[in-house]
């Protein structure tokens, strides 16, 4: 353990470890993927951790999840990269679960379009610029469907970092726009993630960028994880029944039941975990599918689509992460339609003013099915992850007029 300083972060990181052989990697070192290509997990001394910090220090800590500095790998507080982070709310849906006919049980919404730039995707890229830092690193790449793209510029560019990014050519325009303005180079490719993935990596040796690919380094999945820390916190340290969370490259589905692991390890929790649910669209299901054939790793998705960019990742490096912790939790994974989804953003938006993402509404569609086919019950409480602010993408147009200069029908209005 390094002790605490004005210029140090308490860090009680021993090592680093393969997710499929546990084979062990030095900390403080730069790494991508282990030696047999698969994502790399930071290993902490929780004992060490337990006894430095307590509930009720977090607790009494402002801000957003750099208050779990104890859980994280970052060792130098010049390195940490602040844009504004808040705790993100817990919102309940009463008039939706009264309308579903939800009896003891609660549905609620994390929303994660509160922090910077917009979407979850802060806590990853917060931590690998963070960490890019401390390595030494000055040019970072990525492939985007658009939020992590802008969450990356963002970091890297307040920490004056280079960021090259790819994304497909049919990401939102406000997504391509938001990267490049925020400091970004981006190039609209001719495909899909995957395709911009095979870019950056075919081009490292070249262009002399670093990976920061999903799961391609150790570092975001250890952002991700605070939503974990987060939401634990903010119920009591005790967990919901089932979390429902939208799946693409699932690092956060990772995160979070890594997050539970290191607390039950520490007696923070007890052993009772929620039900992971992968939540995908119909159009790119490659987790459900495989966790529908009880395999642990998912072939690439063939003509992959869907209108929820967020979740078209037609493969994930770390698909056998996710699949385990779907299944260990007793969880499961489920793929809605596209117009399941845009319903579901329109009741939310109607019933209870909430205005989720496409991807964030999955989980609502999802949760209704769900719920319908006894998956859930209504006496659960779930919590339904928005990945990022409804105002990101396209919204039904509004062409209602009124002409002041003639009568007002105000009777039309009562």
């Amino acid at each position: 353990m390094v002790n605490a300083t004005p210029q140090e972060y308490p860090n009680f990181v021993t090592h680093l470890e393969c997710s499929m052989n546990g084979e062990r990697y030095e900390a403080g070192k730069l790494h991508g993927l282990s030696k047999v290509g698969r994502p790399l997990l930071v290993r902490y001394d929780l004992e060490a951790l337990a006894k430095a910090v307590t509930k009720e220090m977090l607790a009494e800590r402002k801000g957003g999840f750099w208050k779990y500095r104890e859980f994280l790998p970052v060792t130098k507080t010049e390195n940490v990269v602040e844009l504004g982070e808040v705790m993100t709310p817990l919102i309940s849906m009463p008039r939706l679960a009264k309308k579903l006919d939800v009896g003891t049980g609660e549905i609620i919404v994390k929303d994660e379009g509160r922090l910077p730039t917009g979407s979850f995707k802060a806590r990853g890229l917060a931590l690998a610029v963070a960490m890019a830092k401390e390595l030494g690193l000055k040019h970072l790449a990525m492939p985007t469907n658009g939020n992590a793209g802008a969450a990356m510029a963002a970091y890297a560019s307040h920490s004056g970092l280079r960021t090259t990014i790819f994304c497909p050519d049919d990401t939102p325009e406000v997504n391509v726009s938001e990267i490049e303005l925020q400091g970004a180079t981006v190039y609209r490719v001719n495909g899909l993630i995957n395709d911009c993935g095979k870019i950056v990596g075919d081009g490292k040796g070249t262009a002399g960028w670093f990976d920061v690919s999903t799961l391609k380094e150790p570092y975001r999945i250890e952002g991700k994880k605070t939503m974990g820390l987060e939401i634990a916190e903010q119920m009591g340290w005790k967990l919901p029944d089932a979390i429902f969370y939208p799946t693409g490259g699932g690092t956060g589905l990772i995160g979070m039941w890594k997050a539970f692991e290191e607390l039950e390890a520490m007696g923070w929790i007890s052993s009772k975990r929620p039900r992971m649910i992968a939540v995908q669209a119909t159009g790119c299901a490659p987790i459900v599918k495989a966790y529908e054939d009880g395999v642990e790793h998912a072939p690439v998705w063939q003509n992959a689509h869907t209108a929820a960019a967020g979740i078209r990742v037609p493969i994930a490096v770390g698909d056998f992460l996710i699949l385990r912790a779907v299944r260990d939790s007793g969880g499961f994974a489920i793929a809605v339609t596209d117009e399941a989804i845009f319903a579901a953003r329109d009741e939310v938006a109607r019933e209870e003013g909430l205005l989720l993402c496409p991807e964030g509404a999955a989980t609502f569609a999802a949760y209704k099915e769900a719920l319908a086919n006894g998956q859930v019950t209504a006496s659960d409480k779930v919590v339904l992850y928005n990945c990022a602010t409804g105002l990101k993408y396209p919204i039904p147009q509004v062409d209602r007029t009124l002409d002041r200069h003639q009568p007002i029908d105000y009777a039309s209005m009562a």
